[in-house]
């Protein structure tokens, strides 16, 4: 149990003094930039799935005649 202890202790000393942290300004324009880059990601995603969708409906419909 003493290591565990003296893990914690010394991963908090590092993350307090050690670490180089990104200023708030900059991580709230990143935050940006990854939730707009998700979300035109995501819609791109959408629009190939209903594509394929519609060709492989049109394919059982027309080709299959199932």
């Amino acid at each position: 149990m003493a290591g565990f202890i003296n893990y914690v202790q010394e991963s908090y000393n590092e993350l307090k003094n050690h670490v180089t942290w990104t200023p708030l300004a900059e991580a709230q324009r990143l935050m940006v930039v990854v939730a707009v880059f998700s979300i035109i990601f995501s819609l791109a995603v959408w629009g190939v799935d209903s594509v394929f969708s519609n060709v492989i409906k049109l394919y059982f419909e027309k080709i299959v005649g199932a």
